[in-house]
């Protein structure tokens, strides 16, 4: 099963390099591309990337970081820039680690299926947004991720632990393939699948050792077609997700290879700080934005 996840994998891949070269290179050729630097992304991606592969997570240090250096990244670019530019390193990370998978294969194919899925539709409604409610979206998705991380952490240990079953069946199967087609609808918006996807499967009585590679994988899996979905609509600096991607790359080797330990649970603690004040933030510029559209509407309305 660990074979056929890498195969399915390095071929859903494939096919989004070839999709996002080509995007990029016609970009380039109409001298489109944004205006930013490969060494400010390219430092974006590679801490945030070493960090998820040590289990903190990328996609709100990617937009953190990209606030606090100003990377010049619309608001509404955000989610494409998270899809696409962390499609790469999160494929590479599931390749190292998935290395055997104890889980039924039903029930394996079922969830990563819903997952990529969901990302697809939810690809779809996100990238269609206002710069506004993506904004609110961003924020709230941020405080979410925020709270999940808080919970998990060791002196707080709020999350469920897990149970022993290896697989679902039934009315559990169901609530497996919905939950993670919803969870992967909404990583596209900003919330990291693996926690919640984690929680999930260990309140349905899933053992650890079987939720992993199902976090993992779907997160992975998802990853390419969303991610491929941005690219059509266009709504993703090509640029700054380039240089993230190629920083991620060596975020993940150098955390899986070379660091052995680190004190992560300090970290964690610094970057839900850091999370929930860029939440804040993006929450205070949609509400604003949103504020401002809707009373130049009434005053057009009125003219």
């Amino acid at each position: 099963m660990a074979t056929l996840i890498r195969i399915m994998l390095i071929g859903f891949t494939s096919m989004f390099a070839v999709v996002f070269g080509k995007d990029f290179k016609k970009t380039k050729d109409a001298n489109q591309l944004e205006n930013e630097s490969f060494k400010k992304s390219g430092a974006i991606g590679f801490v945030a990337n070493f960090a998820d592969t040590l289990g903190i997570g990328s996609f709100a240090i990617v937009v953190a970081m990209s606030k606090a250096l100003k990377l010049n990244v619309k608001d509404k670019h955000i989610p494409g820039m998270l899809n696409v530019s962390c499609t790469i390193p999160a494929v590479l990370e599931a390749l190292i680690f998935i290395t055997s998978v104890k889980v039924n294969p039903i029930t394996l194919l079922s969830l990563l299926i819903a997952a990529a899925a969901g990302s697809v539709i939810g690809a779809k409604i996100i990238s269609k947004l206002d710069e506004s409610i993506v904004q609110i979206v961003m924020g709230v998705a941020l405080f979410i991720t925020g709270i999940v991380m808080f919970c998990g952490l060791p002196w707080i240990n709020l999350m469920p632990g897990g149970g022993t079953a290896l697989g679902l069946n039934g009315t559990k199967l169901i609530i497996g393939i919905v939950g993670n087609f919803i969870l992967g609808a909404l990583m596209t918006a900003g919330i990291g699948l693996y926690a919640p996807c984690m929680a999930m499967l260990y309140l349905l009585g899933m053992s650890e050792r079987a939720a992993y590679p199902i976090m993992m994988g779907s997160c992975a899996m998802l990853l390419p077609f969303s991610g491929m979905e941005f690219i059509k609509e266009g709504q993703y600096p090509r640029k700054s997700s380039l240089g993230i991607t190629i920083g991620g790359i060596f975020g993940v080797l150098i955390a899986a290879f070379i660091v052995k330990s680190l004190p992560i649970n300090i970290l964690k603690v610094l970057v839900i700080c850091v999370i929930f004040y860029t939440a804040t933030t993006m929450l205070k510029a949609g509400l604003t934005k949103l504020k401002e559209n809707r009373a130049g509407s009434m005053d057009l309305n009125v003219d």
